[in-house]
């Protein structure tokens, strides 16, 4: 089992997305636990192409097609996490933030909320702070997802949680996204930072369930 996560994560890194879909194809046919799959193979594969980011090691065209191929690895497991998702829990608002058109994080952690039993309201790219606060009075969430993948968005990042917080201090905000950190959300004021789309549901499932 270990082989073909290993397998994954390796192909992930070599942007190869047809041996990511085979290879997720395998770990199915070989009953590999879903989560599993996910969170070893397909996750972990794109953190560390997160930390390689986060440390100079490689740029954003090279994430971005590093995230296709983890994508064609997750369009194989969606339907089997939302088979497995229980009844849903709470509802999720989530977009990239004003000015940021990267979509690949956001999608996955999407993905992994859906699977995890929620809804998930998808507000897109380049979602400004009014969008925002037209969703939640609209949908009435109990978490608002927000971003980012360049820096130079952090600022609307900042600007959207503070809005939301004053208006609705009782919705609990996550941030994330290559660029952002713990100390980051908490300078902030977001309630929940996520390193990683497993990390945004497992938090949340804490938050929630108390």
């Amino acid at each position: 089992m270990e082989k073909l996560l290993e397998q994954i994560r390796s192909a992930i890194w070599e942007h190869d997305a047809k041996k990511v879909k085979a290879l997720t194809e395998q770990a199915v046919a070989e009953k590999i636990e879903v989560t599993t799959i996910v969170n070893h193979g397909l996750v972990e594969g794109m953190n560390q192409i997160g930390e390689k980011f986060k440390s100079g090691n490689v740029f954003i065209p090279e994430v971005l097609i590093s995230a296709r191929a983890m994508m064609a690895g997750m369009a194989v497991v969606k339907p089997l996490l939302l088979e497995a998702g229980v009844k849903e829990k709470g509802l999720l608002v989530i977009g990239a933030v004003k000015e940021d058109l990267h979509d690949i994080g956001k999608n996955i952690v999407t993905i992994m909320f859906e699977g995890a039993g929620y809804k998930v309201v998808d507000l897109g790219l380049d979602v400004s702070t009014e969008k925002y606060i037209s969703a939640i009075d609209e949908h009435k969430p109990d978490f608002v997802g927000l971003a980012a993948l360049l820096t130079t968005t952090m600022p609307h990042m900042r600007d959207t949680t503070k809005a939301i917080k004053e208006k609705y201090p009782h919705i609990k905000v996550i941030v994330g996204g290559a660029p952002i950190t713990q100390a980051f959300a908490n300078e902030i004021g977001a309630d929940i930072y996520a390193g990683d789309a497993a990390m945004a549901v497992e938090r949340a499932n804490v938050v929630f369930e108390n």
